[in-house]
């Protein structure tokens, strides 16, 4: 059962990890070099940027309004150093634009293959876990994971982690030139910062709760959205606009809600800090006009105000960026819990190579359930003989595509063992086990890309006249061929504009193609007229010889030819033989077969 629906929150609020953004590094240690490098060139011109407060300075006091006024400067010199101060500040900006703007698409490059790293391992992860994962979760919520979350962290890893060591750096800068220039007034500054480091600690907490509600409801109006997209047939076809209408609406508000509650949280970092800053540059004016009694130059109280100023500049984005930094850990939770998912049905320690298939099956004393308690099969025990055809019967929920699932090993069993030949294929590696089999489902999904690509995904160095063959096998060539651009034409994802049926047998020479030991048609003639499926069977025939196969058909007159037939019910068989034999028996198959028939 899944999870949670589309309009359950996915987790409660979790404490703040900082190991969230310490495993993010692990990334950016890949590009350390190119981090480093970044950081210099920031360092470098800070510095440069920080030395045009004390080129005012002297401009001021020395040539604009000397404090000895017996100085020897002559009105041209003055003008003169003036204007070569003026130049000197303007080569300072100009150099740290220049430092910073390289910093910047150094970083963003950096950023950006961090999140590409990222993206890759997560998708990498997300392909190796089990159906489980899948069952149990709205498909929306896993995509808003993939694409939101990650696209949510790019800033982060652009220039937020740099830009955070930046900024402290020039914190550091700045108060060094501070004291320098005068420790007095550098003491006023600093005394602004237990009534900022208060504000923060007040903002923080319930920031970062109501962003991870922001988290929670995005995932839900996406896996609406995914849900209603994928099921939009069914719902004209019910006249469920209005309702669905009204659905999506509620969750757009709730997340328009838990937005403007956020976004009310971040937008107090900036005026509180600006608050601060406003009043403590006020404090450096009147004490150094007016209370130290004159012994602090003009010059100097301009340069202060500047430093001051420069100094809450990065407080301001440090708070910026620790906003950044709550959402991203919030992102980074998601993201990192679901690299953490266990691969539950993987390759075991020392997994062997599946040998070439021959085609014997065994079912050793098999349990197994989906959900903890809830055992779908018991104690089940059966042989099948290489090359035998063999149909599973019964009714809805019984088990039957259970039963196949477990021979190509979508899930682990809870007891017992199955066994290919003599390998029990728990032991030998998934690739090598299911590359040996040929699996056709019901719902035949076709993926975008031409046609050729879909008969060829199994096999991608199968030649045209492999591929042909295959079609020709199960009645699709023709009218392949009769398209304007044949193998090649185009088709979209989950093959809108083809039929059911025309899907279906795609997917079929898709599983020909493959080559397979072992051959499993889960209501693979579900879709196809009976007309096609005559014409296909007589290809079916000719392709299940030699191969061990397990047929599933509700249509019980498709497997009345099958070598033998087992009746899945109440957890195991309960009857097994030829169609003759079970008919002679009168029991649970027979009623089935003549309830059809009647």
């Amino acid at each position: 059962m899944a999870r949670n629906k589309f309009d359950v929150d996915e987790v409660l609020e979790t404490p703040f990890d900082i190991r969230h953004l310490k495993r993010s590094l692990v990334y950016a240690a890949k590009y350390k070099k190119r981090i480093a490098l970044s950081l210099l060139l920031s360092a470098l011109g800070s510095v440069i940027g920080l030395l045009t407060p004390l080129i005012v300075q002297n401009a001021i006091d020395n040539y604009m309004i000397p404090a000895d006024q017996t100085a020897a400067v002559s009105p041209d010199d003055r003008v003169k150093y003036i204007i070569l101060s003026g130049a000197a500040v303007l080569v300072c900006i100009i150099v740290s634009v220049i430092f910073a703007k390289i910093r910047s698409v150094m970083m963003t490059k950096v950023g950006q293959d961090i999140v590409y790293d990222i993206r890759r391992d997560l998708f990498e992860h997300m392909q190796r876990l089990s159906f489980e994962y899948y069952d149990s979760r709205p498909h929306g919520k896993i995509l808003t994971r993939i694409i939101n979350y990650i696209n949510a962290i790019s800033d982060l890893m652009t220039n937020g982690l740099v830009n955070f060591i930046l900024e402290i750096m020039n914190l550091l800068f700045i108060t060094v030139f501070m004291f320098f220039v005068n420790w007095q007034l550098a003491l006023i500054t600093m005394a602004g910062l237990p009534v900022y480091a208060f504000i923060m600690l007040m903002i923080k907490n319930g920031q970062r709760k109501a962003w991870q509600q922001v988290n929670n409801k995005s995932s839900n109006l996406n896996a609406y959205l995914h849900e209603s997209i994928v099921g939009v047939k069914i719902s004209q076809m019910f006249t469920r606009e209005e309702e669905n209408a009204e659905i999506n609406d509620k969750l757009a508000r709730k997340y328009k809600k838990s937005w403007m509650r956020a976004v009310s949280f971040s937008n107090l970092v900036w005026p509180s800090t600006d608050v601060v800053s406003i009043i403590v540059r006020a404090a450096i004016f009147a004490v150094g006009l007016l209370g130290m009694g004159g012994t602090v130059s003009f010059g100097t109280i301009i340069a202060m105000t500047d430093y001051s100023a420069r100094f809450w500049q990065p407080l301001m984005n440090l708070s910026n960026l620790m906003n950044t930094f709550i959402n991203a850990v919030a992102n980074l939770e998601r993201i990192f819990e679901m690299m953490d998912e266990p691969v539950t049905v993987d390759d075991l320690p020392g997994a062997e190579e599946m040998p070439e298939i021959r085609g014997d099956v065994h079912f050793k004393d098999v349990t197994f359930a989906y959900e903890p308690g809830i055992n779908i099969l018991e104690h089940l025990s059966f042989d099948v003989k290489a090359g035998e055809s063999v149909a599973l019967v019964g009714p809805t929920g019984a088990g039957k595509t259970t039963i196949v699932n477990l021979i190509s090993r979508f899930y682990n069993l809870s007891g017992g063992e199955v066994d290919i030949d003599e390998s029990d294929i728990s032991k030998v590696t998934l690739k090598s086990l299911r590359s040996q089999m040929g699996i056709m489902l019901q719902d035949s999904f076709i993926f975008s890309g031409t046609i050729r690509d879909n008969i060829a995904y199994g096999k991608l160095d199968a030649t045209d006249d492999e591929i042909r063959s295959a079609c020709k096998i199960v009645g699709i060539d023709s009218y392949i061929m009769s398209l304007p651009q044949g193998y090649h034409t185009e088709v979209n994802e989950r093959g809108a504009g083809l039929s059911q049926g025309q899907k279906q047998l795609i997917a079929f020479a898709r599983t020909i193609v493959s080559d397979p030991k072992i051959l499993v048609l889960d209501e693979a003639t579900s879709s196809i007229d009976a007309k096609t499926e005559r014409y296909l069977q007589n290809g079916l025939n000719h392709l299940l010889q030699g191969r061990t196969s397990f047929i599933i058909a509700h249509r019980l007159s498709t497997i009345r030819s099958c070598d033998r037939i087992m009746y899945v019910s109440n957890k195991g068989i309960t009857e097994a033989g030829t169609h003759d034999e079970l008919m002679a028996k009168k029991g649970d198959y027979y009623k089935l077969y003549t309830a059809q028939s009647v």
